[in-house]
């Protein structure tokens, strides 16, 4: 009965299991894979992009101001009992009877074409165009970082991965070392005190499986939104993650190529120069606005008047007398916006040197941790191999042995965890310096 209920039981977990396997989708994903999903899925990115469709409208809003202006109107009125008094004689000998006015048609058309504004159209169409080209750079500003932030949850995903397989590795030493001492304990070489600092251990460890599994599935779900995937969407980490190119260059190299490939500092360089041509409109006010005009018009009174093929032509000037002793507050603004523009220049330029100094000590640190790291482990696994020798030969305890497996163990995930942050830490200078999706 007993080994019937095992079976039953046996057969559940294997259902459940295909059933939890068939329900999540796996999918193998490259490092640049995952980039490029990124940048394609990105909520980051699509309100940037719309931001240049707004740029684009107003571009063609400030370009619509070279057009001519036609404008029609017209005009049906009925009338009650009107009184008709005409003051310009008729012509007619005898005095007639007025015509009974009830009702009245008026049409027009009216043409505005400005030749002159004082320089406000043209400095409006150009200061539009840098608006445009700062929003299209916003948008490759933001790629920069959408791209750091896919390479820091796909390290994280891999940190897991590699945290589980050094995990996993150590638990099945682990729990073929406590069958061994088990066996030890029964025939009375081993007590049973020091097989059970071996278990503690191995339970120890599957805890530590536990939590790496945790974070794994947690930085997986992150993945997922980022990617645009499903949420079952199941991520495996690429394995040769770790043997990208990550040399390092002269700090003065990526200083460079941060001032001349950031996207945020030519963005910033293209609002002042649009800034500066909203001043020179600015001051347009001063000057007067001409353009040509002409109209058509036509109206009709019946049994009084027919007016038909009224055309007009003409020069229109315009001139604000109130600018010459009203302060110009759209001056004062524009130059206010110069000013700060200049100033976030300023700031920006420290805080880029400064980034990239310290993303530069940042990569030269994690690789020289890495080195010591890689050291610690040869020293772990050689005290681990003299230990269990000892162990063996009965000249060292229990306790020093589980030591000296615990060191082993956590040299190994420091390890990988090293050369994890040490390639996150490239890609964080790479992100500075301008460089990250060249």
């Amino acid at each position: 009965m007993k080994t019937s209920n095992k079976l039953s039981l046996l057969l559940v977990f294997l259902f459940a299991s295909q059933t939890i396997l068939e329900a999540q989708t796996v999918k193998t994903l490259r490092f640049e894979e995952a980039i490029a999903m990124g940048m394609s899925n990105s909520k980051v990115l699509k309100v940037d992009e719309a931001k240049v469709d707004q740029s684009m409208a107003d571009l063609l809003e400030a370009k619509n101001q070279l057009l001519p202006n036609l404008n029609l109107s017209g005009s049906y009125l009925r009338l009650a009992k009107a009184n008709v008094n005409f003051k310009i004689p008729t012509g007619s000998a005898e005095g007639g009877s007025v015509p009974d006015v009830n009702s009245a048609l008026y049409g027009s058309a009216n043409l505005s074409w400005p030749i002159f504004a004082g320089g406000r159209i043209q400095y409006g169409i150009q200061s539009a165009k840098y608006l445009v080209e700062a929003s299209k750079l916003d948008v490759e500003n933001q790629k920069d970082q959408v791209a750091y932030t896919i390479a820091e949850a796909y390290n994280n995903l891999f940190k897991a991965n590699k945290a589980i397989e050094v995990l996993e590795e150590s638990l099945r030493t682990a729990q073929a070392r406590d069958s061994s001492f088990l066996k030890l304990e029964q025939n009375g070489i081993l007590a049973r005190n020091d097989r059970l600092k071996a278990q503690l251990q191995t339970s120890d460890i599957e805890l530590q499986l536990l939590d790496a599994k945790n974070n794994y599935a947690v930085a997986n779900i992150n993945m997922d939104l980022l990617l645009g995937l499903p949420e079952e969407t199941w991520i495996e980490v690429d394995s040769n993650y770790l043997d990208q190119n990550n040399n390092l260059e002269a700090n003065d190299y990526y200083l460079e190529q941060a001032f001349k490939n950031r996207k945020d500092i030519q963005a910033l360089d293209l609002n002042r120069k649009a800034a500066s041509l909203q001043t020179k409109s600015a001051k347009s006010i001063y000057y007067p606005t001409i353009a040509l005009t002409g109209g058509y018009v036509a109206a009709d009174i019946p049994k009084v008047l027919t007016v038909t093929n009224a055309l007009n032509a003409g020069i229109g000037i315009q001139y604000n007398l109130s600018s010459l002793y009203k302060k110009n507050s759209g001056l004062m603004r524009s130059k206010s916006i110069e000013k700060q523009l200049k100033a976030s220049n300023d700031l920006l330029s420290d805080q880029v040197t400064l980034a990239v100094k310290r993303d530069f000590q940042n990569d030269v640190f994690a690789n020289r941790k890495t080195e010591v790291f890689e050291r610690a482990l040869v020293q772990a696994e050689e005290n681990y191999r003299i230990t269990h020798n000892k162990f063996d030969n009965g000249l060292a305890t229990m306790t020093e042995l589980l030591d000296a497996d615990t060191a082993r163990l956590a040299s190994r995930v420091n390890l990988t965890n090293s050369k994890a942050d040490a390639s996150l830490a490239h890609k964080k200078l790479l992100q500075t310096s301008g460089l990250i999706n060249q």
